[in-house]
């Protein structure tokens, strides 16, 4: 048998589940397209929604984790939600089904695009001069943007469905779609919207 034709070398056991490994074993994250360059590298795309807080006493390591991780986190931090990671998982799950149904395109990808939509690029700090408190708008951090951006998301969810008719995965869908169409009239845009102009005023 010559070079050419000698067998290919086995894989080693669960490759192929490793490299086709899918977001709750429905989405592909691969091919995920970023339109805002600077949020980047702290916008982390994985197929793994729990990784059991490995990076939770590491600084700045909370951008290793994969997005969908981080909302589902982040929904978690009301009184109602607190410690239900199941639940949270279970929201943004099905929240995830009516994007896709609802936009016939990749939730994940709607996701980013909610995030980028979202993020604030400027905000305001108080300085003190002279014991007089006076506002000055200052560039947010990427790491921050993205911060806000999921506080933003998740604060219209829980405001939308709290003691409302509306389900939660309901409430988050819509804001996710609205958010990544860049739709003012969503909570999270909104917000980010108010930021930027009592900055403006405050240059």
């Amino acid at each position: 048998m010559s070079e050419s034709e000698a067998p290919e070398p086995d894989q080693p056991a669960g490759a192929e589940e490793a490299t086709g490994a899918k977001l709750f074993e429905r989405w592909d994250v691969t091919g995920i397209e970023y339109d805002d360059p600077s949020t980047e590298r702290y916008i982390t795309v994985t197929p793994v929604e729990h990784t059991m807080g490995r990076h939770a006493s590491k600084q700045f390591q909370k951008s290793e984790i994969s997005i969908v991780e981080r909302l589902i986190n982040r929904l978690m931090q009301t009184d109602e939600n607190t410690g239900k990671k199941q639940q949270a998982t279970r929201i943004v799950r099905n929240a995830f089904d009516l994007v896709a149904e609802r936009t016939e395109e990749s939730p994940v990808q709607v996701l980013v695009s909610a995030v980028e939509n979202a993020a604030p690029r400027e905000e305001t700090v108080r300085l003190k001069y002279g014991g007089i408190s006076v506002p000055q708008a200052v560039d947010v951090a990427p790491q921050r943007r993205v911060d806000q951006a999921l506080k933003f998301i998740a604060e219209g969810a829980h405001s939308a469905s709290f003691k409302s008719p509306t389900d939660a995965h309901e409430a988050l869908a819509d804001q996710l779609t609205g958010a990544a169409n860049y739709d003012v009239q969503t909570y999270a845009v909104n917000q980010k919207e108010e930021k930027e102009r009592v900055a403006a005023a405050a240059r």
